[in-house]
């Protein structure tokens, strides 16, 4: 039936149908007490799914499986960084779960409390996370890239009872100590946890804290046989914190709901990968980002897969891994980011096809725009559908793609597809609110209220925030804004046209550039600084960096300017950590602003990438931006 897809949206989102179409979803997951309320928006923004059911996201991701598939793998942790592979079944996830659960509760850990977890890529990571939803604990997991300055104000945010982490993660080869930075962040930080539980992985000394720092396998050994029971939550009951760039400095706890979560990820593993029970997810993503919360763990095992948990580089020890691991477990399902594709398309296309890639039914690609010459290379190297989708940490799974297990559809290179079912997508006039019909017409993507489920709640402990970032940033109108700008073609699909805030996308990252300028600020030498994304062909945007000394003589020479930028480069990395590392600093004698001193940050992204900076006839010293076009030879 040629409706078929564009059917099933209207009823998702029509107020008339809505309530059915989500009940009929809800039947995907295990009920405590089954809801009879399916959407409460009597509060807006603010929604409420499911209101009255309870349940408990780990049962739905784990203990539900035993019946049928106890033996069946449920999580294949690979490192490549300590050549290491072992593969749990759903009865092993269980039992160190439960061994996790156990020892948390231990340390007071009970239903409402939160649990920083700030880990690498290894299992111990996954049985915390589900072990906090078995007791009905809020996680809040913080990349293990970020250094201790973003640590701390994630502690003082969240001010969780325990934190579990381990004495370091790897990269390439070259190991990064956890403990240390950890140790600095609680030294910074007002909130002090109870207990700091650690694995340790033998890569790096750690020193310990008496009273406060445990190891995770003397506690484990002594809880070996623990029956830890799922606690049953309402709803509407926090599952997780993850934290987000704003465009002010202070990041942004997106609280997440544990009912709607269950449900719209139970309903996406159909709906959009046409995934089964048995099949094998491989997402190569962190666990530290909402992608890695989604598609590494909760989904793939809500709906029964087993999935991949992987340690180390695309291209370690060759660019082939990836495509080991499609053979080796016959992988179904591949989830990964742009970034990683273009790294991959530098090397030899030998190592694709010395594989049986036969398995493989589809490659997602999310995090950032997918450019069309990308998306062509590994197209025609894998010979599956490549399915681009778009979404963000706020929103928790895909708001645009193509949802081809209800309809299938053909895939747009540079698109992501169309509106996802539960998200009614407006293009707006950010100027006038009013909504664009019309095709090509580009605007603010913006969502309707209520927000499907899975999305989030709200901003934790700051619910006006919530309200004003997002509801209240298109005149007129009380309506989410995506801060990005689109276009819809004739056939309904979108294309993402970048940012209308100062958020930079960097290698699938989302960045607040307001955070790394006051990072870079607190230099003594620097006296102003701006921060702007521009275009960059493997990370999709890299960060750069425009600063005005104290002292101009301290930049005279490229010696000194060489020495300078390697000093801020590292003031970044030791307080934000390398992912918002900017790829430049450029020391300029002043920054381009208009007469009434607003810094014209689109003219100074225009000029780094080359193009036209447009209208400036607001601006005070036009030498300034001469400068910076001089420096960048444009």
């Amino acid at each position: 039936m040629k409706s078929g897809f564009a059917e099933f949206h209207q009823r998702s989102i029509d107020p008339q149908t809505r309530d059915a179409f989500w009940q009929q979803q809800m039947s995907l997951v295990d009920w405590v007490k089954e809801p009879e309320k399916i959407c409460d928006y009597s509060n807006p923004p603010f929604v409420q799914w499911f209101a009255d059911g309870q349940l408990n996201l780990c049962h739905n991701a784990v203990d539900r499986h035993l019946k049928d598939r106890a033996d069946q793998p449920a999580l294949i942790a690979v490192s490549t960084e300590t050549n290491t592979e072992k593969t749990y079944t759903y009865r092993d996830l269980h039992a160190e779960v439960q061994r996790m659960a156990a020892v948390l509760q231990s340390f007071g850990v009970e239903k409402g409390d939160r649990v920083q977890i700030y880990m690498p890529m290894i299992a111990e990571a996954v049985f915390a996370m589900l072990a906090c939803a078995r007791l009905g604990a809020i996680h809040c997991v913080v990349f293990g890239g970020f250094a201790s300055v973003s640590l701390a104000s994630r502690i003082d945010d969240a001010k969780p009872k325990v934190i579990v982490s381990a004495d370091a993660g790897s990269r390439g080869g070259r190991v990064l100590a956890y403990k240390p930075l950890l140790d600095e962040a609680l030294q910074l930080s007002t909130h002090k946890p109870q207990a700091v539980l650690l694995a340790n992985r033998g890569l790096a000394a750690m020193d310990l804290r008496a009273g406060r720092d445990h190891l995770w396998t003397d506690l484990r050994a002594k809880v070996m046989d623990a029956q830890v029971p799922c606690v049953t939550v309402k709803s509407t009951d926090p599952s997780y914190i993850l934290y987000t760039s704003g465009t002010t400095g202070k990041p942004k706890g997106v609280q997440r709901d544990t009912g709607g979560y269950t449900v719209a990820l139970a309903a996406s593993m159909p709906h959009i990968f046409n995934a089964k029970a048995g099949q094998t997810f491989f997402c190569t993503s962190d666990i530290g980002w909402v992608v890695g919360h989604s598609y590494i763990i909760y989904a793939p095992l809500i709906a029964g897969m087993a999935t991949i948990l992987y340690e180390g580089l695309p291209i370690r020890p060759d660019a082939g891994i990836w495509w080991s691991l499609v053979e080796k477990y016959r992988i179904t399902h591949m989830f990964s980011a742009p970034t990683a594709v273009r790294v991959l398309k530098k090397h030899d296309p030998a190592f694709l096809r010395q594989y049986d890639l036969s398995s493989l039914q589809a490659l997602w690609l999310a995090g950032e725009p997918l450019d069309e010459p990308t998306a062509q290379w590994i197209s025609d190297a894998l010979q599956v559908p490549i399915i681009d989708n778009y979404w963000q940490t706020e929103t928790g799974w895909p708001i645009m793609t193509l949802c081809n297990g209800v309809e299938p559809q053909v895939s747009k290179f540079g698109s992501p597809g169309k509106a996802v079912y539960g998200y009614n997508v407006k293009l707006i006039d950010d100027k006038t609110g009013e909504e664009l019909r019309e095709p090509n017409q580009k605007g603010v993507l913006a969502i309707e209220g209520p927000l499907p489920p899975g999305c989030m709640q709200t901003i934790w402990g700051d619910d006006e925030r919530f309200v004003k970032t997002y509801w209240q940033s298109i005149p007129g109108k009380l309506i989410y804004s995506t801060f990005d700008w689109g276009i819809r073609d004739e056939q309904g699909y979108h294309f993402i046209l970048g940012r209308t805030d100062d958020v930079i996308n960097v290698a699938g990252h989302r960045l607040g550039t307001r955070e790394i300028e006051e990072s870079i600020s607190a230099h003594p030498e620097v006296a102003e600084v701006a921060v702007v994304g521009v275009a960059d062909s493997l990370k999709g945007q890299a960060a750069m960096a425009f600063a005005v000394m104290r002292d101009a003589s301290k930049v005279a020479d490229a010696q000194q300017q060489a020495q300078m930028e390697a000093e801020v480069m590292r003031l970044v990395d030791s307080q934000l950590g390398a992912v918002a590392r900017p790829s430049r600093v450029l020391f300029v004698t002043a920054l381009p602003k208009t007469r009434s001193g607003k810094l014209l940050r689109r003219a100074l992204q225009a000029v780094a990438e080359h193009r036209d900076p447009g209208d400036l006839t607001t601006m005070e010293d036009p030498n300034a931006l001469a400068q910076v076009k001089e420096l960048l030879g444009s």
